[in-house]
């Protein structure tokens, strides 16, 4: 069956829904994918290619590629349609899932891997924005839902499909198996999303974009690159930050001025709109220290295998298949701020147990607490990217829908890198007198270090069970600092007042934002 949606400026667009549904869920689904089946991969990808230091920007590359272009494709698709613009992002993460596949070296997968992000910087946010534009409000909720508990689908499937595909196949088909998947994606896509094409004339802020680009690689290299291959008060990385205020306070200048804005500034006179930005980059933050830290956690601390540590992450991610179901089906019958207060409750709840864990908690405990804290992160892809939306004019849904994952991915970096500090500060504390060598306490102070079988069989037994009971302190502290997160997302959705998913969608167009 055929259904009409408002689309680009309020025109109609023709759409089979369930199969449009489909090849969005499939786009999303291969996207999400590709950040869980890397990781199993990246061991057996070393030990082909070598370049062990290199490997953390196989991952970084992606995110500093998606984050960077995420608001200026959600702009380009309220300009210009969201289908050119969306088989423009998988046509590019196809191409370089295969060119990743073929690469010969680390440097070949590094740079093919930020192409990748580019695609995929594409793909999620015009995800939401199409089901905005082809859902009633009253079923948006229901909707994203359903593109929200593809995420944790994937960090389930994806360290599976990794492990098999390494082990039983080749590493290079953890990227192949993007083609078949995105081919049937793309197909259905053209096929059953019909839109009116934008006869307009408009112009492209290139000003405000490339601004925009510098700011945010300004940041994010700060970010990858501090404590790690530059010391916090090097030049590099004073400059690289002195870069993005710099950049920041550029790129508001042109963007007032713009009159086609890539980030509409007035978007942020919408009390809700800022708030969901801000409470989506306090949940990003939350979801980051839980999938980095516990994996640490079980295998340094309980010394499982690597397997068994990212398995641990299942629980969680099972919750946040069931909150995201779960909150795309009450979220049309209450209150945002009201959903959001039980999630903000759950995950008080979970922080605080997992701030008590030590080298002695039970690991059905610990699978426990995580599947709170799932729970709890879950539901917040549904709410805030609804009350995104909430009072925001047609022509801006998907710049709007991309900020909404522009700050939880800028809330997950910048969290990793503040928890890291805090971690490393405290684990080198707590082994001060345990270990004389500086050298090895250096390195020790490094999460990773207890990982590593090569180390731990260095060490006394008694040396050893001090060192994990210091590495499971050095964790605890890291979620006593979290539970400041959802401490300051209960202020900002208690500011949020009585707003709701709207019955009708009868906005003028040519305003971000309706009072």
């Amino acid at each position: 069956m055929g259904n009409r949606g408002v689309g680009m400026e309020g025109k109609q667009v023709k759409v089979n829904p369930n199969w449009t549904v489909a090849a969005l869920l499939l786009s999303l689904f291969m996207a999400a994918l590709d950040q869980t089946i890397v990781a199993t991969a990246m061991p057996t990808i070393v030990g082909e290619f070598g370049g062990y230091k290199q490997m953390v920007w196989v991952f970084s590359a992606y995110m500093i590629a998606s984050v960077v272009v995420t608001p200026i494709f959600g702009k380009l698709s309220d300009m210009y349609g969201r289908k050119r613009f969306f088989l423009l992002g998988l046509g590019i993460f196809l191409i370089s899932s295969m060119l990743c596949g073929l690469a010969n070296n680390m440097t070949q997968l590094i740079l093919f891997r930020a192409l990748q992000g580019i695609g995929g910087g594409a793909i999620m946010p015009l995800c939401f924005a199409v089901i905005f534009d082809i859902f009633p409000p009253e079923k948006r909720g229901k909707m994203n839902g359903l593109l929200g508990s593809v995420f944790g689908v994937s960090s389930v499937f994806g360290p599976m499909a990794g492990a098999f595909f390494t082990d039983k196949l080749d590493w290079r088909w953890i990227f192949y198996i993007n083609l078949p998947i995105g081919i049937i994606a793309c197909t259905l896509f053209i096929v059953f999303f019909k839109e009116a094409g934008n006869k307009r004339k408009q112009t492209v802020d290139w000003l405000g974009a490339g601004l925009l680009a510098a700011t945010i690689l300004s940041l994010m290299f700060a970010l990858e690159m501090g404590g790690t291959t530059y010391g916090w008060g090097s030049l590099q990385i004073i400059g690289l930050l002195a870069g993005f205020i710099v950049f920041l306070a550029l790129f508001l200048v042109v963007e007032r001025k713009a009159a086609n804005p890539i980030v509409a500034t007035n978007l942020f006179r919408n009390k809700v709109f800022t708030i969901s930005q801000l409470g989506s980059f306090c949940y990003g933050g939350i979801m980051i220290a839980g999938m980095t830290y516990i994996p640490i956690f079980v295998q340094g601390v309980y010394g499982g295998s690597a397997s068994s540590a990212g398995q641990t992450l299942t629980p969680m991610m099972v919750g946040v298949v069931a909150s995201s179901l779960i909150g795309g089906r009450f979220v049309g019958k209450f209150m945002f701020r009201n959903i959001m207060l039980v999630s903000i409750a759950i995950l008080f709840i979970s922080l605080f147990l997992l701030s008590t864990i030590t080298a002695d908690t039970e690991r059905w405990m610990l699978t426990i607490y995580m599947v709170f804290v799932g729970l709890g992160i879950g539901v917040n892809f549904v709410v805030f990217n609804m009350s995104t939306l909430h009072g925001v004019g047609s022509d801006y849904k998907g710049a709007a829908a991309s900020m909404i994952i522009f700050f939880r991915t800028i809330g997950s970096a910048l969290g990793i890198t503040i928890f890291g500090v805090i971690q490393t500060s405290r684990m080198k504390e707590n082994i001060a007198g345990i270990v004389e060598d500086p050298t090895m306490a250096e390195q020790l102070g490094d999460p990773q270090a207890l990982l590593q079988p090569a180390i731990r069989v260095m060490f006394t037994p008694e040396q050893l069970q001090a060192m994990t009971s210091g590495l499971a302190n050095s964790i605890a502290h890291v979620f006593q600092w979290a539970i400041l997160l959802p401490a300051v997302a209960l202020v900002l959705v208690l500011m949020m007042g009585r707003a709701r998913i709207e019955k009708t969608d009868q906005r003028p167009e040519s305003s971000p934002v309706q009072h």
